[in-house]
């Protein structure tokens, strides 16, 4: 069991360095193409939004409050609040429909 978890590790470190360091090998001048410098540029925006909003609707116990919050977020950062203020106003409605919901049941 010990040596198959050292293999693993050993191999998911292989993949990562490999990952990230294959670009900087491969590409060694700047990248003039326009479609890719933009791709480039949207990129993290894209891949932080496909991993947070799934993450939204199950870090909750019911799926109103997280569609709630995350209703609430989407229009406070639409009308340019801080984050720190969407965060906590997002939190506060999950956590007051969470309760409601509790109450209720």
């Amino acid at each position: 069991m010990e040596n198959k978890f050292v293999i693993y590790l050993i191999a998911m470190a292989g993949v990562t360095y490999l990952i990230r360091m294959l670009p900087l090998l491969l590409v060694r001048e700047k990248i003039e193409n326009r479609f890719i410098v933009s791709f480039l540029y949207y990129l993290p925006s894209a891949v932080l939004s496909v991993m947070t909003v799934p993450a939204i609707f199950y870090a909750t116990d019911s799926k109103i409050s997280a569609g709630l919050g995350f209703l609430a977020a989407a229009i406070f950062s639409y009308f340019g609040k801080s984050l720190m203020k969407v965060a906590v106003i997002s939190c506060m409605v999950v956590l007051v429909t969470e309760l409601i919901i509790k109450m209720t049941v």
